[in-house]
């Protein structure tokens, strides 16, 4: 059988087939665990904070119920470098895995839009004679019906992306006020609507082949000893029509030239060429194989998982020093990120003294410097804020006070530090001052008290 494509001028529209064996359940089950979470991620909610929110215009992130800030970048760029390190591992250990697997464009292309298409235009052939067929009554009703699903699950995917990034409420207040108070929300949910729609519609396999840097990158995170999807050449060849007389099938392989490794495939490669780039490793391929092999009463794993080394040397999967190399880094990183993440302060202060003003002198001998500060509240009740210098001679006038700071939020506050002219001795002196949280101590805060010089 060729692979169910046609071509269209530059464009090579694929039309594949559906699979019916165990990895495609397995990667059915699993996708509905993924869209449950997705859809429900935004909505779901611990100690009060979302499960995950990334909101950029307001710098405020929260991962797992954890509230991250600006000040918190550093566990941010951990957290980002963890995952690098772990997707580096597992192409390592089993190749382009993760784009066939867990990767949100395969997902949603094949087990959502894929569904939907199959199911207004039916099977592979049936969708490929009616794209090569005129334009009739039942096309237009058919193609009409899928690209309004279409437009209707891009409306729904974008809503929740939006709300990733904004947060719930807000996105509940878009959708239930008036459009004239939320043009800019609008606007967002149109544009994401619009691009998830061409992405599923059009751009499709080209996402994995031509547009994700990852399958180049599979070449050079890859060894002999890794695992992928592959066709075992020395079984399969010389490959022909299947031949039921024993002495002519003497001398030729398994592979009865069926095609339909091919026809399955989503990014419509032949797999039997070897590794290739656009292969994401989605076993497709291995459940049409097995099917066919079932049938010829032949052994299964004609595709499968192999190594080069397992192909080509026999060697068994092992565990290799590169592997280890890699489990070590992430085992460290994750525990300094850990380490981090249940140390850090539940309050974040960033002090500064007034720009363009130097200290001012007060009745009695005293000297005042002004200052202003951010605090935020990165637990998750509401703390009682305030500040009180270490040293008793010195003592904080509020012009703004902090007061009380609710969970996730952070205030600004103005105030003065006002020191006896005895003790000051420099026009510089270092202060410390003690951030309090529902009275009790949290941090320490350094920070710079001018004064004049004393002789």
């Amino acid at each position: 059988m060729e692979a169910e494509i046609i071509g269209t001028g530059k464009r090579k529209w694929l039309y594949p087939v559906i699979p019916k064996g165990p990895y495609y359940q397995y990667r059915s089950w699993l996708s509905y665990i993924y869209l449950i979470f997705f859809f429900s991620g935004p909505f779901i909610r611990i100690g009060g904070q979302p499960l995950l929110l990334l909101n950029f215009p307001e710098r405020k992130f929260v991962l797992v119920g954890q509230v991250f800030w600006p000040q918190d970048i550093f566990l941010f760029m951990m957290a980002s470098l963890v995952f690098i390190v772990c997707i580096v591992f597992f192409t390592l250990a089993f190749g382009r895995i993760f784009c066939g697997w867990i990767c949100p464009q395969t997902i949603f292309m094949e087990m959502v839009f894929r569904k939907i298409e199959i199911w207004i235009e039916g099977d592979s052939h049936q969708r490929k004679k009616m794209d090569q067929g005129p334009w009739t009554a039942e096309k237009i009703r058919k193609k009409t019906l899928k690209n309004i699903l279409f437009l209707l699950v891009s409306f729904l995917i974008a809503n929740t992306f939006l709300a990733y990034i904004i947060g719930s409420e807000a996105l509940i207040q878009i959708v239930t006020e008036p459009v004239r108070l939320h043009i800019a929300g609008l606007a967002s949910i149109s544009a994401f609507t619009l691009v998830f729609f061409a992405v599923y519609s059009q751009v499709r396999e080209f996402v994995c082949t031509l547009i994700c840097p990852y399958g180049r990158l599979q070449g050079v995170l890859t060894d002999k000893d890794t695992l992928m999807v592959a066709y075992n050449d020395f079984r399969g060849e010389p490959r022909g029509h299947l031949i039921k007389d024993p002495v002519k099938a003497a001398g030729q392989g398994d592979c009865v030239d069926c095609g339909l490794c091919v026809a399955v495939c989503p990014t419509g490669i032949d797999i039997r060429k070897g590794t290739q780039l656009e292969c994401i490793n989605c076993t497709a391929c291995i459940d049409a194989c097995d099917e066919v092999m079932v049938k010829i009463h032949k052994p299964k794993n004609l595709i499968g998982f192999y190594s080069e080394n397992l192909l080509h040397n026999h060697q068994k999967p092992r565990f290799t020093p590169k592997m280890m190399g890699y489990s070590g880094v992430i085992l460290i990183l994750i525990s300094v990120l850990s380490y981090f993440i249940l140390s850090r302060s539940i309050l974040d202060i960033t002090i500064m003294r007034y720009g363009g003003l130097l200290y001012q002198e007060m009745p009695g001998g005293k000297i005042s410097n002004l200052y202003n500060a951010e605090i935020i509240n990165k637990s998750k009740t509401t703390q009682e804020i305030n500040l009180v210098p270490d040293n008793p001679a010195f003592t904080v006038k509020y012009i703004q006070a902090p007061g009380s700071l609710a969970a996730g939020k952070s205030v600004k506050t103005v105030f003065f530090i006002i020191a006896p002219g005895s003790k000051i001795h420099d026009t510089k002196t270092d202060i410390h001052l003690s951030l309090m949280g529902n009275h009790k101590l949290v941090q320490k805060i350094r920070t710079n008290f001018l004064g004049p010089m004393n002789d």
